[in-house]
């Protein structure tokens, strides 16, 4: 691992991540179509399946990226300078989300593959002792991207042990995201899903397995759960008010539209929508001021960390500071196109996987900073949140993909890798 010097994020550099360069050409973060610019099946690390042969690395420079600005382009360091120490709790397989239980010296970990563990948050803890917690949904479909998705308490959870899940399952109609909530009841030497009640489904279902997004947030009030639903690789629906992809869902905690949705005279799935204009949404998270932001994968390029804002267009497929797969353009984001840019955004692609916006102390530098797991960039990516804007911007290799970021209460960072054998990682200050 090394660590990559300051840039800034506020100037839109392209990023050239040095120690993924050679394994670009071989893994691809999506396994995009070139013909039609849109996904088809993510790498095994992503899907669990080969990648589509007519993919593109996701994190090779395409044709229409942009120029690199070589007294901005990073270049690796040694380890020793890295800001933290890393030490392993264990690994998984197909890991996808982390959520520490408040109250607790507990975690969950969910599995792509249909499975979710219930184990101690204690350093050293011993992953062998883990649970395997029964009583999940039995309708997972495991195929592309598709699984066991997200995991979050409920904001009452102390009181009412209630946890929400995010899953894929499948209709006459095709595959879709769901999500729904259940009562986590831990006996000390077993643990169970009871009263599993499904609260919302991704509308419209349709043909494919990929960028289903369905990642979770509730407000720091606790009054409204922010689902991201991503398009589907279908495009065109991401500008579509009848159309739940694309979009980032404000509901009421038992999946109903929130009161005031800036669409809720239209009816239907629009009275659901918050924002709209998503591609990939795989990261949502709170800064302290309440201002809510996502990470998106873009294309060829284009990945972005965006402020939500009610009612807002973020432009795919109209507007993308990146290309289509096999080169298209799409038009850049311009100033009065309609369309809300980008906070930040990377070319080539890093492939955030999620977003954690840290509020602990251990890391005394670093509050409200934005911390990104990236997928083909193979990183951990920070980035300055100034107000509304996103500053200056740290990117720490690796070595393996990242799927997830969380903070744990005592303020240290947990990470978990993406694919089989996945590790699990605390980091706290280095010394």
């Amino acid at each position: 691992m090394g660590r990559l010097p300051v840039i800034s994020a506020g100037i839109l550099t392209s990023l050239l991540l040095v120690s993924c360069a050679d394994s670009s050409a071989e893994q691809n973060s999506e396994g995009e179509d070139p013909a039609a610019g849109t996904s088809t099946a993510e790498t095994s690390s992503e899907a669990g399946d080969t990648a589509d042969t007519g993919g593109a690395p996701e994190d090779t420079e395409g044709p229409d990226a942009a120029e690199e600005d070589p007294s901005s382009s990073p270049e690796s360091s040694d380890a020793d300078s890295m800001p933290f120490s890393a030490t392993e709790q264990g690994s998984y397989d197909a890991p996808w989300a982390l959520e520490f239980l408040p109250g607790t010296e507990q975690m969950l970990i969910t599995s792509r593959y249909g499975e979710l563990f219930l184990r101690s948050s204690a350093e050293g803890a011993d992953a062998s002792a883990d649970l395997s917690v029964t009583g999940l949904p039995e309708d997972i479909v495991v195929e592309g991207q598709g699984g066991l998705g997200d995991v979050v308490v409920a904001p009452d959870f102390e009181e009412s042990q209630r946890v929400y899940l995010s899953w894929v399952n499948s209709s006459e109609a095709g595959t879709g995201a769901v999500i729904g909530h259940a009562q986590l009841v831990d006996s000390g030497d077993s643990a169970a899903l009871e009263d599993l009640t499904v609260i919302w489904e991704q509308d419209p279902k349709t043909s494919g397995s990929g960028h289903f997004s369905h990642r979770l947030a509730f407000s720091p009030d606790g009054e409204h759960l922010f689902v991201t639903s991503g398009d589907r690789q279908q495009l065109d629906p991401a500008q579509d008010l009848s159309s739940g992809l694309g979009k980032v869902m404000r509901l009421t905690p038992e999946g109903e539209p929130a009161p005031e949705n800036p669409f809720a005279e239209d009816g239907d799935v629009t009275e659901e929508i918050w924002t709209y204009g998503h591609r990939n949404p795989l990261g949502i998270d709170f800064d302290s001021e309440g201002q809510l932001w996502v990470s998106e994968m873009g294309p060829e390029g284009g990945d972005e960390l965006n402020l939500l804002e009610a009612g807002e267009n973020y432009g795919w497929p109209e507007a993308s500071n990146g290309s289509q797969y096999g080169g298209a353009e799409i038009p850049d984001h311009t100033e009065g196109d309609g369309f809300a840019p980008p906070a930040a955004w990377w070319t080539p692609s890093i492939s955030p996987g999620s977003l954690m916006i840290y509020q602990g102390e251990m890391f005394d530098d670093w509050a409200d900073s934005a911390f990104l797991g990236a997928l083909s960039g193979e990183a951990l990516v920070r980035v300055e949140l100034e107000g509304e804007q996103a500053g200056q911007q740290e990117i720490w290799e690796m070595g393996a993909r990242i799927r997830d970021v969380e903070q744990a209460p005592d303020g240290s960072i947990w990470i978990i890798e993406d694919g089989d054998g996945a590790a699990l990682l605390r980091l706290t200050p280095g010394e």
